[in-house]
């Protein structure tokens, strides 16, 4: 079964050659937000990609009880809201549990369910309610198989705007691998598919109680992706990715973004 057509789901994107996910892990600040939403929406318009913004209002998922989980959700909020009123550019954000779902929903373009609740019915069911796109990261317990459940689980609802993420596979306790047949297998259930290239390089549960990473493939896995048949790409962006206090191993900053963004763009213009 040939994926559904992404592009009919946001203005603008009929002539797009791929979809561009990217943003900063999570919500710090407008001036934050904006800097890179700015800075990436002139890169993929240049290169003939549409671009989705995309923030954390809150971090769910975090290994410690003291880890950063964000500004308060009410502010963070506000601040999608502003960067896609200000900058004319489709947000998305993830959502946790099901309560959350309505207030999200009302500000962002594209609700995201986390890796870990990729499972979690009532939340899958939740987000195809609302008519919204919705992209589900599939869960590094998860095969790509048991990905497409996921998806019919909002598709039930009426829903089918439904991307999936691959964003790699648990590989013992500290590192996590990609299995590219994941992305075809995906496709073949009738979804587009999205490469998380920064998520997908991380290694997670270490012994500092912060996720580390391995920045300097984060390229490679992205080219990977496209070559493997995903629609687009999933990256995190920061200005200084050292300072965030989030993710800030697996964050490119706006000039790698930059690099690895222009050789997609060669990559598709060879295929």
């Amino acid at each position: 079964m040939s994926p559904a057509d992404w592009r009919s789901w946001f203005p603008g994107a009929e002539q797009s050659t791929a979809c561009i996910v990217a943003g900063p892990c999570v919500v710090e600040s407008y001036d934050i937000c904006a800097q890179v939403a700015e800075a990436l929406r002139e890169i993929c318009h240049r290169l003939g990609f549409f671009y989705i913004f995309k923030a954390s209002y809150r971090k769910a998922n975090r290994t410690r009880a003291q880890s950063f989980q964000g500004i308060g959700d009410e502010e963070a909020l506000s601040i999608l809201a502003q960067v896609k009123a200000n900058l004319g550019v489709p947000v998305l954000t993830d959502v946790h549990e099901t309560s959350e779902v309505p207030t999200v929903a009302e500000v962002v373009d594209v609700l995201q369910v986390p890796a870990f609740l990729a499972r979690q019915t009532a939340l899958l069911q939740a987000v195809g309610a609302t008519g919204k796109v919705v992209n589900i990261k599939k869960g590094q317990f998860m095969s790509a198989q048991a990905a497409l459940f996921a998806a019919e689980k909002v598709s039930l609802t009426g829903n089918s705007k439904i991307f999936l993420t691959e964003r790699g596979t648990f590989f013992g306790y500290e590192d996590l691998v990609v299995d590219f047949r994941n992305i075809p297998r995906m496709r073949a259930g009738g979804y587009p598919v999205l490469m998380d290239a920064t998520h997908a390089v991380q290694r997670p549960n270490s012994a500092a109680g912060y996720s580390l990473g391995m920045r300097e493939f984060i390229g490679l896995y992205a080219q990977l992706g496209i070559v493997a048949g995903a629609q687009g790409v999933f990256v995190e962006v920061h200005p200084q990715p050292s300072l965030s206090p989030s993710d800030s191993e697996t964050m490119l900053n706006i000039q790698e973004a930059k690099t690895i963004l222009e050789r997609l763009s060669s990559l598709l213009g060879s295929f």
